[in-house]
């Protein structure tokens, strides 16, 4: 009698198909590999242009090596989903042919088990008798020696393809969530695509192609934003001291709330592919928010500037300030609900995103509808996602 032996082993066509998955990820690595350093070579571009002399042509060259960029970041993520594709199907068949090999080692244990509990009910006078000779009762018990050897080996090695399927399961899953997350950063890219080319159309719209008038529509931003900031800061600086004299800003602040519905994040805080970071650092977070959608407080205290504008040069905005030194500002804003010294609970509505070029309050140099979003500490903005 044959002692059943342990089987641990792929069919050659699932071993084929694996091999070939794993192939052609080896090339997405190669091809990822590339891109990466294509990327590279655009930032590099890019942070030279930025030490140039200001200009419409240098401007529109720095947008021009962003789009590259932000297109090579496209198809970047595209070859990373589809190498999280492949190894998704490659991790599943492995785990199908480790089941299978999993359910025949139950079985191979399971017979051993039968052999051996079969072997109980019998006493050595009984297996004496029913051999021939004693040479076959010595078979007999070397053969029962070894089923038991074999039934140690198969439950170690049982044990250990148990304890692999359950890494190749977790690494399964992990996969899955890198490859939504993946399609999540897709999306995000593709509005940064879309936001560094309508950059682009906007300024030569703005300029007319001109350079001349490139030069005072620069001269023009930098006061404006300048003449923005020392307001923001004079009204803050005034309502704070009010109130602390009214000794109305005693309840603290664990975190802020998001002021709009979608958490996309179509530029970061001192984002280096802002747009215009050689004209100024970009000191919030836009947040991607459709025109007329609803803008919420992220915490509750008192409305230090609430600015209404009547045309699109104009940039209309809320400032809030909050316990802690704190305030939040929301900029963009197509429509404005509420007023200087207004008390807002967190939550509630104080106004309706814009940003589209040409609407008012959208202010200049806008690329599309999103929310500007600030916080700032001690009057200096810092960056919101500390917060959040």
């Amino acid at each position: 009698m044959r002692a059943p032996v342990f089987v641990y082993a792929q069919t050659p066509a699932v071993s084929q198909e694996i091999a070939e998955l794993n192939k052609q990820i080896a090339e997405k690595k190669e091809k990822i590999r590339q891109l990466e350093e294509t990327i590279a070579k655009y930032n590099k571009n890019i942070e030279k242009k930025q030490t140039e002399a200001q200009s419409l042509k240098n401007q529109l060259s720095i947008l021009d090596n962003h789009i590259a960029k932000a297109e090579a970041d496209l198809v970047l993520t595209e070859e990373k989903i589809k190498q999280a594709q492949l190894q998704i199907e490659a991790l599943q068949l492995t785990i199908a042919a480790k089941e299978a090999t999993l359910l025949k080692q139950k079985d191979i244990v399971t017979k051993i088990v039968q052999g051996i509990n079969a072997d109980k009910e019998k006493n050595y006078l009984e297996v004496l008798l029913t051999n021939d000779s004693f040479a076959d009762f010595y078979d007999q018990l070397q053969y029962t020696v070894k089923i038991y050897k074999d039934m140690g080996k198969s439950v170690k090695v049982l044990r250990l393809v148990k304890e692999d399927l359950q890494k190749k399961r977790d690494q399964l899953e992990a996969t899955k969530k890198t490859y939504e997350d993946l399609k999540t950063d897709l999306e995000e890219k593709k509005s940064r695509l879309e936001t560094q080319s309508d950059a682009k159309s906007q300024l030569l719209i703005s300029t007319k192609s001109s350079e001349m008038q490139y030069r005072t529509l620069l001269s023009s931003l930098k006061q404006q934003y300048q003449a923005v900031i020392n307001e923001q800061r004079a009204y803050e600086d005034q309502v704070r001291k009010k109130l602390e004299e009214q000794n109305k800003l005693s309840t603290s602040i664990d975190s802020f709330a998001w002021p709009v519905p979608n958490r996309t994040i179509t530029a970061m805080f001192h984002d280096p592919d802002y747009p215009f970071r050689n004209v100024f650092e970009h000191s919030a977070i836009d947040i991607r928010a459709s025109q007329g959608t609803p803008v919420r407080a992220a915490a509750s205290g008192y409305v230090a500037r609430a600015k209404t504008c009547t045309a699109s040069t104009c940039y209309a905005y809320v400032l809030i300030v909050h316990t802690g030194n704190l305030s939040t500002l929301y900029g963009h804003l197509s429509r404005i609900d509420v007023a200087g010294d207004q008390f807002v609970n967190k939550g509630d509505i104080i106004g309706f995103s814009g940003g589209k070029p040409g609407t008012v309050g959208a202010g200049p140099f806008v690329t599309g509808p999103h929310l500007h979003f600030e916080v700032r500490l001690n009057g200096i903005p810092v960056d919101p996602l500390g917060y959040l």
